[in-house]
């Protein structure tokens, strides 16, 4: 069926928008060289233990993401209405998951939290961090890497507490090691103001 006019030009300017990031976008299968990770700046001392009672535990749940964020890839806000993923970066896990362990090392390195999983809590824990992670990935217009955490913490007999935090970092060039180097320092800061929140 013949495209309408209008629908032709909206795909073309998606392309056009896209080949400005000097060919960012990778529609290929071929895997990438190397697979991205999120390091933790507070983390655990080897061979440190701790221990408690699964009540006294936090559970740090893996947080709600948006469909742009459902995949192991970078995106690449180019304009208000056009996202594209960059060429050979790949995370090793889905952000949200990424996040979700990076936020479980910061709060037990910071914090001296004592943190269960779900699983082993076996659904005696009374507090948990929730949330969901509405930004992870670089702003072409501004060249900045953006992280935007919605948090939600619940302790049982008390109101919840929810609150946004948001860190950014400049990107001098849009490529996979620049990108994920300024989105570990902005989700490692988003993770430490979260784990001082957690404190109060």
């Amino acid at each position: 069926m013949k495209k309408a006019p209008y629908q032709a030009a909206a795909v073309f300017s998606v392309v056009g928008s896209a080949l400005l990031l000097a060919g960012c976008v990778n529609l290929g299968s071929k895997p990438p060289p190397s697979l991205l990770v999120l390091t933790a700046s507070n983390k655990l001392a080897d061979g440190a233990a701790n221990e408690g009672a699964q009540k006294a535990a936090l559970v740090v749940l893996t947080p709600t993401a948006p469909r742009k964020l459902d995949s192991n890839r970078l995106p690449v806000q180019i304009d208000s209405s056009s996202i594209a993923y960059l060429k050979d970066a790949v995370w090793s896990d889905k952000p949200a998951v990424l996040m979700q362990q990076l936020l479980s090392e910061t709060i037990a390195a910071k914090n001296g939290r004592f943190i269960l999983s779900e699983a082993d809590a076996d659904g005696l824990a009374e507090e948990f961090l929730s949330g969901s992670l509405i930004e992870f990935g670089v702003d072409a217009s501004r060249s900045e890497a953006i992280v935007i955490f919605d948090a939600v913490k619940t302790l049982s007999g008390q109101p919840a507490k929810k609150q946004r935090f948001e860190a950014r970092r400049a990107v001098n060039i849009i490529e996979a090691v620049p990108a994920s180097a300024a989105l570990n320092g902005a989700a490692n800061e988003v993770a430490g103001d979260i784990a001082d929140w957690m404190k109060n």
